[in-house]
């Protein structure tokens, strides 16, 4: 081997040896893939630079040496090549992800915000055991693997990706009943981004009303069970088929508002509006619903955030009621406020709905629907682990929620013989203990005392509850 091919061979090496660390370096923390395969397609063509630089050996003695180094330099190129598969698969499903909610979805349904590209997979679950407290009522002790959920995305662009949760209820296909379990798609939508402050959202939509319905994670939420005023004042999980605009109006100001199919007065009843909701199977559209929500973050005031939404729709969907057609305005109005300072953590929501023409869809139900409904909630929380062990990561909080609410808050004037459901005003009063031993798992144990107006006739049951949740 001559001294020039030598020299060649020595400082390709070497440059690749450099380009190597650095690049091993810049694996921790990559722009994209496509530049750590350029930097493979740079080394290649070292490789072949050198070999095709190599002077003729002159004796099998003087070519072991070249075809070693161009091995050694070959395997390194490898190597590299294989940590680069490894960072596109973490890009797609990270092994320790930062969860944070993102454009008004929980923080397991944003993993697919962080992904540079393609799939992102996420999910959460939940099961309980209740117990019936007391001789009140005719409900029974049960056990209930609630759901299951399985977040699925995918990125195309920078611009385009979709978005979708698919859950599963009570460990079953319901067997003939949805009572015992369905699986159903609580959301499946496309993202448009164009500017921080209008992006377009298309498909089935998560309704952004309250706190429950667009993060309803149970690490994030007290209790084993959602707040009654966020399941049957403003229904949940509220979903609808629907085109709108989300963003950043300001700095710490963001709106989200959808277009959608309208609700089906003829589902309403006593318990409110929860089951006119379409939830993408089918869903009547002759009408259409309208909503918009806005949230401001204070900067002056660090954990604090206020918002409201409203909800407005004809819901009659063309159809007759007691022989007579209704176009059914419903109005859905939501104001909300959260706090979150230090181990302290305070929530309170209120919510008041009116619906036109509830006397005729009273009469045809044969059941008396509420002209207007309300509820409010405020709950209280305090991380009490950092005053047990200073330096514990784990998450341990006493807390207390009160609630009252009712779907039929006035009856309309005109129904007959029919008037005022007084099961349906409740009070709840709820304390509990939430456990986090890692932010993504989380032990809850709590006791509610649940009265209903009508409580000397018809009363409802105190239940103790105690579950776990988990997202990943």
């Amino acid at each position: 081997m001559d001294m020039m091919t030598k020299t060649l061979l020595r400082r390709g090496i070497l440059a690749s040896c450099v380009t190597f660390s650095f690049s091993a370096g810049a694996l921790e923390k990559p722009a994209t893939v496509e530049d750590m395969w350029k930097i493979i397609q740079t080394q290649q063509k070292q490789i072949d630079e050198l070999r095709a630089n190599k002077a003729p050996p002159d004796t099998a003695v003087a070519t072991k040496p070249a075809s070693t180094d161009v091995k050694n330099l070959e395997r390194k190129t490898n190597v590299l090549s294989q940590e680069v598969e490894k960072l596109r698969t973490n890009l797609a499903i990270p092994e320790e992800a930062k969860y944070k909610s993102a454009y008004g979805l929980g923080p397991a349904a944003s993993k697919i915000y962080q992904v540079g590209k393609g799939l992102s997979i996420g999910g959460y679950g939940q099961a309980s055991y209740q117990a019936r407290v007391g001789d009140k009522g005719a409900d029974i002790d049960n056990a209930d693997l609630e759901r299951i959920v399985l977040y699925a995305g995918y990125k195309f662009t920078d611009h385009i990706l979709f978005n979708s949760e698919i859950e599963f209820e009570h460990g079953s296909t319901g067997e003939g009943s949805e009572e015992k379990g369905e699986v159903s798609v609580e959301f499946a939508a496309l993202d448009f981004f164009f500017d921080p402050m209008a992006n377009i959202r298309a498909g089935l939509v998560l309704m952004p009303m309250g706190f429950i319905n667009t993060i309803h994670e149970p690490p994030f939420y007290f209790g084993n069970n959602r707040p009654e005023v966020e399941q049957r004042i403003i229904p949940s999980t509220w979903r609808e088929v629907g085109l709108g605009l989300f963003g950043e109006l300001l700095p710490n100001l963001t709106y989200t508002t959808y277009v959608t199919n309208g609700l089906n007065a003829k589902e309403f009843g006593s318990s409110g509006i929860r089951e006119g909701r379409g939830s993408g199977t089918e869903a009547k559209a002759e009408n259409f619903g309208y909503i918009a929500r806005l949230d401001y973050a204070p900067p002056q005031v660090p954990g604090l955030s206020v918002g409201g939404s409203a909800y407005v729709g004809n819901s009659g969907q063309n159809q007759a009621f007691a022989g007579k057609k209704a176009d059914v305005f419903t109005q859905l109005y939501e104001g909300h406020l959260q706090w979150k300072y230090r181990g302290l953590e305070f929530r309170t929501l209120g919510s008041w709905g009116h619906i036109n023409d509830a006397d005729l869809l009273s009469q045809a139900k044969g059941e008396v629907v509420g002209s207007e409904s309300f509820g409010w909630y405020a709950e209280l929380g305090y991380d009490v682990m950092p005053l047990l062990f200073a330096d514990s990561s784990q998450y341990l909080a006493p807390f207390f929620r009160y609630e009252t609410l009712d779907t039929v808050a006035q009856a309309p004037g005109s129904v007959g013989v029919l008037a005022d459901d007084p099961h349906q005003d409740w009070e709840i009063f709820q304390v509990g203990l939430q456990y986090k031993p890692i932010p993504n798992v989380v032990i809850k144990a709590d006791y509610r005392n649940r009265i209903a107006k009508d409580e000397n006739t018809n009363p409802l049951s105190d239940d103790f509850n105690l579950g776990f949740g988990f997202i990943f």
